[in-house]
């Protein structure tokens, strides 16, 4: 029954840079988006991240960004993925956040967002959701 419902599950073959700081989040992210079929890189903070993304150009398609971490939080680091690629694809995550600032990344031009804690479902279709709207407007 459980493999059956997976199966539904749509993936790709994407690649997908996760910034989460939590151990148990990024183990479970990681298996579910590798299952799937995704790449997945992995960012313990918001500088990790910039300096993963400046480091492969035209390589990560979309980054699941976590909003609170230390170092640097995912407002911050929005923004600066935003200067390297205007163009980047982010979808938000978070489990503590006010609306009022995921509504503001949101009009800044973040993809989505993504309530934690994940369901593989969700995640999955909005995930492939904004990697298809991002492949037809290439086209």
């Amino acid at each position: 029954m459980e493999e059956n419902r997976r199966l539904q599950l749509q993936g790709g073959t994407e690649t997908i840079l996760i910034v989460d700081d939590q151990e148990t989040v990024w183990d479970f992210l990681i298996e579910a988006l590798q299952k799937l079929g995704y790449s997945v890189l992995l960012a313990e903070n918001g500088l990790d991240a910039v300096e993963i993304y400046e480091n492969n150009p035209g390589q990560i398609d979309l980054v699941l960004l976590d909003m609170i971490m230390p170092k640097q939080g995912g407002h911050t680091t929005f923004h600066k993925l935003k200067e390297i690629d205007p163009n980047v694809s982010v979808l938000l995550s978070s489990g503590f956040v006010s609306m009022e600032d995921v509504d503001d990344l949101l009009n800044s031009g973040a993809a989505g967002f993504l309530p934690k804690p994940h369901r593989i479902r969700d995640m999955a279709a909005k995930i492939r959701t904004i990697l298809d709207a991002k492949k037809n407007a290439a086209q």
